[in-house]
């Protein structure tokens, strides 16, 4: 058991040590005068089990740009555009297209429920 204590410290302290060694402060000032960018795009599209949906990002500095679909399960379709920049901040734009229908049959209070 001691073996384990000492280990898990021995852990903590060397996780630590960047922190402690001045590393935060060199990172954070990498970091602050990085530009990040990227750019991804998946899809997903399952006959069986109906799952159709996608997603794209794309990020510039502090520019990003997206959208993501889906199929809900009413059968309509979401459309979300998104953006996000330092001046306009978040924004977004939401899109629901097709008409909402539902299946018939027997209806979920007609039905006897045991407890």
């Amino acid at each position: 058991m001691f073996k384990i204590i000492v280990l898990g410290v021995c852990l903590v302290v060397v996780a630590a040590a960047p922190y402690y060694a001045g590393g935060l402060s060199h990172h954070h000032e990498d970091h602050h005068h990085s530009h990040p960018k990227y750019k991804f795009r998946y899809g997903v599209k399952d006959g069986y089990t109906h799952d159709h949906k996608s997603a794209w990002e794309h990020r510039d500095g502090d520019v990003v740009k997206g959208q993501y679909t889906l199929d809900e399960a009413d059968g309509t379709h979401r459309v979300v555009d998104y953006s996000s920049d330092h001046k306009s901040g978040f924004q977004v734009h939401v899109q629901r297209n097709g008409q909402a229908r539902h299946p018939h049959g027997t209806s979920y209070v007609k039905i006897d429920q045991h407890y």
